[in-house]
């Protein structure tokens, strides 16, 4: 019997203040709920088959870690990228969390081939959202 090996997924853990007002802003930008990952302390939303953010009350995200939470609004130590198949993917994500009470705290960047805006969600968490023409960027390296 042969077995074929799963893909790579990633669990972004990401403590919270808020997890009721965090599931309903992530809900907005497109993550869906997966309740059996789920407690009053946690839950888990699904961005695609193989991006899920868990979303974490500070108590529960302390048990995972002695160090200390930074103010994402005040610090950063990590940047999330999403892709999108386009430029208006990535103006709709966006804007879907500033609709949800998101803010936009970089400009947006058009390099021509590569189009990128950026929303931090309630806790000051940065996502960066882009969409790249990869036959340009493949003409380009021919």
């Amino acid at each position: 019997m042969s077995y074929q090996s799963a893909p790579k997924m990633i669990f972004v853990n990401l403590p919270v203040r808020d997890l009721p007002a965090a599931i309903a802003f992530y809900e907005a930008v497109g993550a869906v709920r997966n309740d059996d990952f789920a407690d009053d302390d946690a839950q888990m939303l699904t961005l695609s088959e193989t991006i899920h953010v868990m979303l974490l009350t500070h108590d529960r995200f302390r048990s995972f870690t002695p160090r200390a939470i930074p103010n994402a609004h005040e610090t950063a130590q990590v940047l999330l990228c999403l892709s999108e198949t386009n430029r208006e993917a990535v103006d709709a994500t966006v804007d879907s969390a500033l609709a949800a009470g998101g803010s936009e705290p970089n400009p947006k960047q058009d390099h021509g081939f590569m189009y990128g805006r950026n929303f931090a969600d309630l806790d000051g968490h940065i996502w960066e959202v882009m969409w790249m023409d990869m036959d340009a960027v493949m003409a380009g390296k021919g």
